[in-house]
């Protein structure tokens, strides 16, 4: 019976689909644990193939590729420490989303998920099959409890452990971030704690895969509740856990990590997936239109601090209704960052608009069209700079505007990837002033401030005709991000929405001006989730939608 043991959390960013690249990153890590006088070393979740794996694990070649780098690695841990590591497995013809442990040069124990997600962005159990209750696993003399992500947030897999004699539960997780879930996280954690009276590791993976964006946030927590270790968030470590048998139970000692606010959550959530949608897909840089507004310096900010400004490319698009300010403004900030700045005048464009569509549009005033014009002969500069030169084209539209359908098709929404897509207008602001003052580590971008104090305070413009404000068309934004908050994330009715102090009027015109915008959602690029209720394949609403809110 072991007294001691030391436990090694890696907390890596795996590549979905790329099983070689992962293996080489789990040697790795292991190699690092070794150093360090690891017993074990615990993984995240599918941590093999990379999380979610989505309709892969429907291909019986991916099946057979993640069960022979299995095997490859548990060959290797004939010596030095086991590990603990996620893939899909077949058992009895079905494929299980599984927790290996790899000892001894063999594959010593598998657990199979029992509870698989089927919620939001997760769609488990269209491709896996659920596992039975799981029994302890016996490593060097200590029964390991192992649950995977997922059954950590129901009561009755750490209960079947506990009775099971487990002595130390351990969490493998591909948890994604959300703005107030690393909470959430610690709170059923404890709870698992609390109900077995035993300590808990939790192992989270980091980086980016498509919407998802990954935070890390490992933690080991006592049967208490309390916090023993925990690791930064955002960032690929390994880190030992040492662990020591007393009359209470195991006692665990190991490095404890300041948490991340909620603003710095949000912006290097939007690093991470930026950083890693841009480079684990091989494009070269980014381009943009830098307006000289928030939105794209925003975005133009969070571009240099995941790729560096020398992959950074902005192009400020005038137009005759473009004010001066805005021009001083876009070039300011480009100086800031440090970023190539052109420019590319769509005057001869909207001219050139104007006279092919004379003879269709005779008679017709002047309107929107013509506006939408404007967008959409950017949208085209941007598509054709970035066919030409490669970068791929980043789309600076934040959530506010998604909701409402105020933006362009084939204009503003252009683009390979949203990066503030989920990011409400207020929190545009928030996050920008937050910038401002602070660098968190591992941005490749200037210390100090990013942007000037006026492009956060001056009124949003998308200067498509003269004077206009975005306040033209929408309710103030801190009005209209508290009543989408309610419609999106709190799925409440308009009455509910009332009752929270808003303007009835108000409302009923926000629920259709969110209703109606579906079918450009359904078109726009995919972007970091943050929130709770991202669009994509979080809410997934009709696009023909005779749902009306009722009197």
């Amino acid at each position: 019976m072991s007294e001691s043991l030391a436990i090694a959390l890696a907390q890596v960013n795996p590549v979905v689909g790329d099983i070689a690249g992962n293996t080489r990153l789990i040697r790795d890590a292991r190699a690092r644990a070794a150093a360090m006088g690891a017993d074990l070393v615990v993984f995240g979740e599918l941590c093999v193939c990379g999380y979610p794996p989505e309709d892969l694990v429907l291909k019986g070649a991916f099946i057979d590729a993640c069960e022979a780098a299995v095997n490859e690695l548990a060959a290797e841990t004939l010596d030095g420490p086991a590990m603990l590591v996620g893939a899909p497995w077949r058992v009895a013809d079905k494929v299980h989303n599984a927790a290996l442990l790899l000892d001894h040069g063999r594959i010593a124990a598998t657990r199979l998920k029992h509870h698989l997600p089927n919620y939001g962005v997760f769609d488990e159990a269209r491709v896996f099959a659920a596992g039975p209750h799981p029994g302890p696993v016996s490593f060097r003399g200590v029964r390991l409890g192992v649950l995977i992500c997922e059954d950590m947030w129901f009561s009755d897999v750490a209960e079947t452990l506990g009775e099971g004699g487990a002595e130390i539960l351990v969490v493998p997780n591909g948890s994604p971030f959300e703005m107030d879930k690393p909470g959430v996280r610690l709170r059923h954690a404890q709870a698992r704690a609390a109900e077995t009276g035993l300590p808990l590791i939790y192992v989270n993976q980091v980086g980016g895969q498509d919407e998802l964006v990954f935070d890390g946030a490992s933690f080991v927590v006592g049967g208490d509740g309390r916090t023993l270790a925990s690791l930064p968030a955002w960032t690929e470590d390994v880190v030992l856990t040492r662990w020591t048998r007393e009359p209470s139970g195991w006692r665990c000692e190991g490095p404890v990590a300041p948490p991340a606010s909620r603003l710095e959550g949000v912006y290097r959530a939007m690093v991470t997936g930026l950083r890693d949608y841009v480079g684990k897909n091989h494009f070269p840089g980014v381009v943009l239109g830098l307006s000289g507004g928030i939105d794209s310096a925003l975005c133009a900010a969070v571009a240099v601090d995941a790729l560096g400004a020398d992959k950074v490319w902005c192009v400020m698009m005038p137009s005759p209704y473009t004010s001066a300010e805005s021009l001083e403004d876009a070039a300011l900030v480009a100086r800031l960052l440090g970023v190539r700045l052109d420019s590319v005048d769509i005057g001869p464009a909207m001219a050139a608009f104007d006279t092919m569509l004379a003879p269709a549009f005779l008679g017709r005033d002047a309107d929107i069209t013509e506006e939408n014009l404007q967008s959409r002969s950017r949208g085209l500069t941007l598509m054709a700079l970035s066919n030409k030169f490669g970068p791929m084209v980043l789309s600076t539209g934040n959530k506010s505007e998604m909701s409402c359908g105020y933006a362009t098709l084939y204009g503003d929404m252009c683009g390979g990837f949203a990066v503030i897509k989920d990011v409400y207008k207020t929190t545009v602001f928030a996050v920008s002033s937050w910038r401002n003052h602070h660098r968190p580590d591992g941005c490749l971008g200037p210390q100090g401030a990013v942007m000037p104090e006026r492009v956060i305070t001056k009124p949003p413009s998308a200067e498509l005709k003269p004077n206009q404000t975005d306040q033209d068309t929408l309710p103030p934004y801190d009005v209209l991000d508290g009543i989408l908050e309610c419609l999106i994330e709190g799925e409440l009715s308009v009455a509910d929405v009332c009752a929270r102090g808003f303007d009835e009027a108000t409302v009923r015109r926000v629920w259709r001006m969110l209703d109606r915008a579906e079918y450009k959602r359904r078109q726009a690029p995919p972007g970091v989730k943050v929130s709770s209720r991202s669009f994509g394949k979080e809410r997934r609403y009709p696009i023909t939608n005779a749902f009306t809110a009722l009197p």
